[in-house]
């Protein structure tokens, strides 16, 4: 697989577009981002900030403090992603519609086949 496509499906997958985005707003702890994202499981949230973190796109800073504390932010380059994942979620929602009346278009088309 080419590595642009890797990186493509890293921050547009599922979770890894809800990351970017929550992130885009502030650092947050891994419980918080877990919450605010819904029905992600612990392992694959881990994945996800692990595999964007591998990217460049997610710093995780761990504070020696008792409890530990770990937060999770973007970088440059993450903010960059995050901000194009944005656009193109805002882009939907606008858009879905349009989406809609096309599917429904489309399977009218095809019972009518």
């Amino acid at each position: 697989m080419c590595p642009y496509r890797l990186v493509l499906e890293h921050v547009t997958s599922r979770w890894g577009v809800l990351v970017l985005i929550l992130l885009l707003e502030r650092s947050h702890r891994f419980s918080e981002l877990r919450r605010a994202i819904g029905r992600v499981s612990e392992k694959m949230l881990t994945q996800t900030l692990q595999t964007l973190e591998r990217d460049g796109m997610v710093h995780r800073e761990a504070r020696p403090v008792i409890p530990p504390r770990v937060d999770y932010s973007l970088t440059d380059l993450g903010r960059e992603a995050a901000e194009q994942v944005r656009d193109l979620a805002a882009w939907t929602e606008r858009r879905m519609a349009a989406v809609q009346e096309a599917r429904e278009g489309y399977d009218a088309a095809r019972a009518g086949s």
